[in-house]
């Protein structure tokens, strides 16, 4: 299991999709996540995500720099990237002008995170902060004509980061990424099937409703929708759903 700490990105479900259809299963949590529920969960990896912050910002949030002890492999990406790195010591700089866009992405290591990238990849850049000075141990992997630390990693330490984000698109070879991070780096198995998953959801809404009715509000929004599609395949006409019009569809 490769755990997903959100720090407010807009696409970190997408994190943990992408992961998923490696066949690796991925849970997302909070950014203030306890050290004690990470140690219980127990996941192969933990993926820091993007944020809108910054990591001098009043308020940012920022996770228990005690995660980056825990002998777990850590991969940052963009604002994750800059939280660890500071948390390790390292200096956060913030450009003058945020980038934002496409960037094409000079590869220096290929030997753990970056594998079977090519010399130069198209990579997407969203970001106003970026790391200035490494921590102690880490290299730089990769590099921008903007960034000169686009991607850097310590492989004693199984902590990367990457200043792009490449869970999007955008990134064409952000699969490989996160691929090399989830079976290269942290070992991963393939033990999910999101199929599987379905239907062992609906055995437990039935082993859980029994005979009873449920009544059950509605936005039109795809949690609630998906819930409502799980509950009815498990116990049909015993589902009531009410549509709650928020007017916002």
């Amino acid at each position: 299991m490769i755990l997903v700490i959100n720090y407010g990105s807009q696409v970190c479900h997408l994190i943990a999709r992408r992961i998923r259809e490696l066949g690796v299963y991925s849970e997302i949590v909070p950014y203030d996540v306890s050290v004690k529920r990470i140690k219980k969960l127990k996941p192969a990896g933990i993926i820091l995500s993007g944020g809108p912050s910054s990591v001098y910002d009043k308020g940012a949030p920022i996770s228990d720099k005690r995660i980056l002890k825990l002998g777990i492999p850590i991969l940052g990406i963009c604002y994750g990237q800059q939280l660890l790195s500071k948390q390790l010591g390292a200096k956060v700089k913030a450009k003058k002008i945020k980038e934002y866009g496409k960037k094409t992405l000079s590869v220096k290591d290929k030997n753990n995170l970056l594998k079977n990238l090519k010399n130069k990849e198209p990579v997407w850049m969203s970001h106003g902060d970026s790391v200035d000075k490494l921590p102690n141990g880490f290299t730089t992997l990769a590099s921008t004509n903007t960034c000169k630390n686009a991607s850097i990693g310590n492989d004693e330490k199984r902590i990367y980061g990457v200043q792009f984000h490449p869970e999007v698109v955008h990134t064409p070879s952000g699969n490989k990424i996160l691929k090399n991070f989830a079976f290269n780096i942290c070992r991963s198995k393939k033990d999910f099937d999101i199929g599987n998953l379905k239907n062992e959801l609906i055995t437990e809404i039935k082993e859980t409703v029994k005979n009873d009715h449920v009544i059950m509000g509605t936005s039109g929004g795809v949690d609630s929708t998906v819930a409502a599609v799980l509950v009815n395949k498990a116990i049909g006409k015993k589902l009531h759903c009410i549509f709650v019009d928020h007017g916002l569809i």
